[in-house]
């Protein structure tokens, strides 16, 4: 009898402990996409596990056309495996960034697995930029409002993948001679996008930037030290600084002349000292930012909105100029700067992950066309050629192409084409 009576009890317990089970497992998973959902700029941001790029994506000389949404898969399919987890755009004028918002969505959906997020750009004109007419730099362009408008309803349309707003890029700079605008512009749109954070119109957890050259952020040239980049550096969420050695290695070159220390060193030893210095110089323009920051009393994070390193020129940066141009010191220069940033909990939106042929549609060799760290061939260049050894772009492709190796991943032949760097050359 009391075994008849104990078996039920058991029955009972063990249905009840299953039952528990999987209330605590659904409750588990519920917690889980709620975590996932409720990711944030402040959690991916300075995080190490959540890698950082630039994107454009187009692989035609004119952006009249635009990557399709299978292209665009296919790039984030690649970047995902490279451990990029935040793209940044650059304007929401064209359809490029609202596609690549979708390819995104459309990835998210074929595997609850897939992660990516985006800093979406507005860009901001001044009046009469990119016209035959002089630029009024103290106006700002009448197409500015429909930009910022469009930035919001893609940030409330897309509110798990965009994370952060950044109004303008390279906006502030004034040897941006086409289109620049004074600080005021910025600011007038970061404060209208927090505004409508406060009033519930856009999510309370998006961050609002501006992204732009060092100088622009009080870095440089006291020029820039105004009342308004004061009322700025306060109003963002953080700051988001570009910094490029390599134009440097031209327009600068005192930190890329080979020292009297050194000249008995051999070729590569020299190379891989002025690689060092151009890191060096990276983070001294970091350095400046902050020192300003702190200046004002302001208690803001920093991170890299654009640095990088182009493989092929034909104008200041190549053979006859200040030779930093090749695949070598590009893959010095991402290794380096990829440990300072993960280590010093600084995002960096690497500039840029793929070659794009419309920047210098005219030039076929110009280095803006060659900042990628994969080539239009879907090669991958020598940064990544560790990454293509292990496997990690095993069954993907790009226009249809494995991912291989420049120079078929023979060093010794890329080699032949780096050089010494040179600043005794006219400039």
């Amino acid at each position: 009898m009391k075994t008849t009576n104990y078996i039920p009890q058991i029955l009972i317990l063990l249905t009840i402990m299953a039952s528990m089970g999987c209330v605590n497992k659904s409750k588990k998973v519920t917690e889980t996409v709620t975590e996932e959902k409720n990711i944030t700029a402040a959690d991916i941001l300075g995080n190490p596990e959540y890698l950082a790029i630039s994107y454009g994506g187009y692989r035609q000389k004119s952006r009249d056309i635009q990557p399709t949404i299978p292209e665009l898969k296919e790039d984030m399919k690649i970047l995902s495996a490279m451990g990029i987890k935040i793209l940044r755009t650059y304007n929401v004028q064209l359809k490029h960034a609202s596609n690549v918002l979708e390819a995104i969505k459309q990835l998210k959906q074929e595997d609850a697995t897939f992660e990516m997020y985006m800093m979406l750009g507005a860009w901001i004109d001044c009046k009469n930029a990119w016209t035959d007419q002089t630029p009024d730099h103290n106006i700002e362009s009448d197409q500015n409002a429909d930009e910022i408008e469009r930035a919001v309803v893609l940030a409330n349309k897309y509110p798990d993948i965009v994370k952060i707003i950044a109004v303008g890029n390279e906006a502030m700079v004034k040897w941006a001679t086409s289109y620049f605008v004074q600080p005021n512009v910025i600011l007038k749109w970061v404060n209208h996008l927090q505004d409508l954070k406060k009033s519930g119109k856009l999510p309370k957890d998006l961050w609002i930037t501006s992204s732009d050259d060092f100088s622009s952020w009080g870095g440089g040239d006291s020029q820039y030290h105004t009342p308004d980049l004061e009322k700025l550096v306060k109003a963002v969420d953080y700051i988001s600084m570009h910094t490029y050695a390599y134009h440097n290695s031209h327009y600068n070159p005192e930190f890329w002349k080979v020292p009297e220390n050194e000249n008995n060193l051999s070729d590569i030893e020299k190379i891989d000292a002025a690689m060092l210095r151009a890191k060096q110089f990276a983070i001294k323009q970091y350095d400046s930012v902050s020192n300003y920051i702190k200046s004002l009393g302001a208690n803001k994070p920093i991170h890299i909105g654009e640095t990088g390193w182009a493989t092929i020129s034909n104008g200041h940066y190549g053979a006859k100029g200040s030779r930093a141009t090749d695949e070598y010191k590009q893959g010095l220069y991402y290794k380096h700067i990829r440990d300072w940033t993960n280590k010093a909990g600084i995002s960096c939106f690497y500039f840029e992950a793929f070659d794009e042929q419309w920047k210098d549609s005219h030039n076929a060799q110009g280095s803006e066309n060659h900042f990628g760290l994969i080539n239009l061939k879907s090669e991958a260049k020598y940064p990544l050629w560790d990454m293509v050894d292990s496997g990690v772009f095993k069954g993907l492709t790009r226009d249809g192409k494995p991912i291989t190796k420049t120079y078929q991943g023979d060093k010794n032949t890329l080699m032949e084409d780096v050089m010494v760097p040179n600043t005794d050359y006219q400039r």
